[in-house]
Parts: structure tokens; sequence; C-alpha cells
């Protein structure tokens, strides 16, 4: 069993971006610009958008990092989005997502039994204080889409047009091939359907490309029988949210597992008393692998680098 270090690797593509940079700015050009936009006070996106203002710092990006509360409206938000469309100064940007009090109108569209939609009650939209998500993606100027969320990204990714890949999907295919791992012909089972990452994980991984070329296979939380299908899979892809959910049973030997999961958990043997784990159980699963990434230290550091890759992309 071999660890897939994603703090190794993600230093590796840091150093080579500073390289890029010094390179900009001996022929006179201006350095990528990176604009993270954080609303309310949610500890994760918090720490996250400070990893990605620290790693701007390290390869010599310029960041921005504007911050506003919770109780940001709709219209004022996309104001802000416009004014960042429009900034030449800016080459790429993010607003860190979920927003808080989201609420997903289509969920609870989707959520109404059928027999009483109309005749038995409504929900009145748009919902007070909403924020649309997918309002905000979509009013992005899609060339500075670092996140690679807006349809028209989505799309090209999709037909295998250049673009802005979502960070996370697009580092887990950079550790996979700096590992030189094999895919070609190989069955990916991917373990979750998110916009963010199993959806285009799976379109990433079945691309006819020499770093991916899969049969792929997507598993939910729907998915019946699930066990006989982690069972077949070459390389599984675990990024479901639910904590040690993957075991031993569900893994094949000589499997390559990729754990996207991460869960802060109590712990009476670490001085902060919490520790992380992941979606796989790691102590139970490790053995049975030729390769797997461990939590922290996996897939993490790899999404804000690709980030930061994008970014370079978009500045170019």
């Amino acid at each position: 069993m071999e660890l897939i270090d994603g703090k190794k690797i993600a230093a590796e593509i840091k150093q080579e971006l500073a390289d890029k940079v010094e390179e900009l700015k001996s022929q006179g050009k201006k350095v990528p610009h990176l604009v993270a936009v954080l609303v309310g006070n949610d500890p994760a996106s918090e720490t996250y958008v400070a990893s990605k203002v620290k790693s701007c710092k390290e390869v010599g990006f310029k960041s921005t990092e504007m911050r506003y509360s919770s109780d940001i409206t709709e219209e004022q938000l996309l104001e802000v989005v416009d004014k960042l469309n429009r900034d030449e100064d800016v080459d790429g940007y993010i607003v860190q997502l979920p927003l808080p009090g989201h609420i997903s109108e289509e969920r609870i569209l989707l959520a109404i039994d059928p027999d009483k939609d109309v005749d038995g009650f409504i929900v009145q939209l748009p919902l007070p204080n909403h924020i649309s998500e997918q309002k905000v993606i979509e009013a992005i100027d899609y060339r500075k889409d670092v996140d690679g969320f807006h349809p028209f990204n989505v799309g090209k990714m999709v037909t295998g047009l250049p673009t802005y890949l979502p960070a996370t999907p697009a580092g887990i295919v950079e550790l996979l091939t700096r590992y030189r791992i094999e895919t070609r012909g190989k069955h990916c089972v991917v373990i979750g359907r998110s916009n963010i990452v199993g959806t285009p994980m799976a379109v990433l991984m079945s691309r006819k490309d020499e770093h991916a070329d899969c049969t792929v296979t997507i598993c939910h939380s729907r998915t019946r029988n699930i066990q006989e299908i982690t069972r077949q899979a070459d390389i599984l892809i675990v990024a479901l949210g639910k904590p040690h959910f993957v075991t031993a049973e569900m893994v094949k030997e000589g499997a390559v597992v990729v754990d996207v999961g991460i869960h802060r958990v109590p712990s009476d043997k670490t001085k902060s008393g919490f520790r992380l784990i992941g979606d796989v159980d790691f102590e139970q699963v490790a053995p049975k692998c030729s390769y797997i990434t461990p939590v922290p230290g996996g897939v993490g550091p790899m999404t804000i680098v690709s980030l930061l890759q994008n970014t370079l992309k978009a500045a170019q």
C-alpha cells in the first residue's frame, strides 16, 4: 500500500506556479489576481478562504478577500458580482459556497407530495431573503469563473473543450497523473453525485484522455446493493459526505481509493479534542489498497492548487 501524498504534490505545483509568476514579472506582465467573496462567518468557509489567500501569497499571486455580512440581499450580492466582472485587474474570483441560510427552492418543490401540489398547499416563492446560488453562479463572467461552476464552463468540460475544471475533481486527476496510476480501461466507481465533486469527477474520468479513459459508475444515497458495485472498482473515489461510510468489505484487493470527505469528530487522543476523518474507514481499508489518500493531507491540498492553476490560466 502506498499513500498518495497530496501535500507533497501540492507543494510541487506551488513551486511551478511561483516560477511562472517570476517569468511573468520578468516579461513585464501583471501577476494573476484572485478575489474571494465570503458571505457570513461559517467557520469552514472562513478556514478555506484563509488557505486560499495564504496560498496566493506563497506563489506570488495578488489576492483580495471581500467579506459581507450574512444579511446581504441577493440584489446586493449580484451587484458585487457585476463589479468584479467589470474590474479589469481581477483575473478570476470565487463566491464561497454554500451561502449562509441557503435554502434550495428546487429541493422544497421536489419534496412536495404531487397529490397535494396546487390543491393541497403552496410554498410561496421566492423565499424571503433567499439568495439563489445558481443565479449568482450564472451571473459570474465565465471567463473569470475559476471555480468552474458556470454552466458555460460545465458544458465545455462535458464536451472535452479547454476550460476551467472544478478544483477538487481536477486535483484528483492531477494526483492520479503524478503518481502514474494507470486509468485507461479501468473501472472507476464514484460515490456521490454533487455538482461540485461527484458529477464532474465522473465526467473527467470517462473522457478519452491519457489520464482518464475509464468505465465509470456513479453511486449515491439511493443506490441499491452498493457494496456489490464498489467491490468491482479498480479506482474508488468517495465523495458522499458520510464519515467512515466505506469499510473494508466494500473494497477489492489492490484498489486505488481516493477519499474526498473530511469530518471533524471528537477525540480524547488529541490536544484539540477532535480529529479529522474521511468518508473511508482508513485503518480498515488501507491494507487492501494499492494506493490510498489520507485524511487530512490527501485531496484537500490539491483543491486549492487547482484553483490557483485556473487563476493562472485566466490571467494568461
